[in-house]
């Protein structure tokens, strides 16, 4: 489909959201400057205040969205202890937005492992020099924790941090939002039971 054919397309009779969040996202991949798999992550603490903040999506298939964090941090807590999210995808140079709310499990050990190797290095030793969410007395501190595991991994594979991995938003409903003259935007919703129930779509007013 090009990207003519997309605009002009009703998305709202459409019956795969994967498909169509695809297609939304090879679109943002062409026109937003910087990530366009960035997508704000909304959890939940032990007293139900919310939180939100931006991650990178690494994968989506029909099992669900993929990122990965270190699980110590604030989100990480919060996720486990619950095991239910929901992010949001704003594209502005498309005005489009996404969201996607549901249940929350732990990838695979070869899915975080491959995903942790393939990150550069830097990245690698970060993860194990961060100590995510937890208080820092100043800069130099952390650039003594980068020093010390850069010595100790000097060369080689760098070993996936035990407290690392990727979280998959299995998602029960995706909201598709499209802007329109006015204010007369577009919405479409799906909704199912969990993630083996098919698909309701449902249009919504703006």
């Amino acid at each position: 489909m090009t990207s003519a054919e997309l605009t002009n397309t009703d998305f709202t009779t459409r019956e795969d959201p994967f498909a169509l969040f695809g297609e939304w996202l090879a679109e943002a991949e062409k026109s937003e400057v910087n990530d366009p798999n960035a997508t704000a992550v909304a959890t939940a603490d032990e007293d139900g205040l919310p939180n939100v903040r931006m991650v990178l999506l690494k994968e989506f298939d029909e099992r669900g969205f993929v990122f990965y964090t270190n699980f110590e941090s604030q989100k990480g807590r919060e996720i486990l202890a619950n095991r239910k999210a929901a992010m949001c995808f704003h594209w502005k140079s498309l005005r489009r937005s996404v969201r996607v709310r549901g249940p929350v499990s732990i990838v695979s050990d070869e899915e975080a492992d491959a995903y942790f190797a393939s990150r550069a290095r830097g990245s690698r030793i970060g993860a194990w020099a961060s100590k995510q969410s937890q208080p820092l007395e100043s800069r130099f501190a952390l650039e003594k924790e980068v020093a010390k595991f850069a010595a100790k991994y000097p060369l080689g594979e760098i070993p996936r941090p035990p407290y690392w991995s990727g979280f998959r938003i299995s998602p029960v409903y995706i909201e598709f939002w499209k802007d329109g003259a006015f204010r007369l935007h577009d919405r479409a919703v799906f909704r199912r039971e969990d993630e083996n129930a098919p698909w309701t779509r449902t249009r919504f007013y703006p």
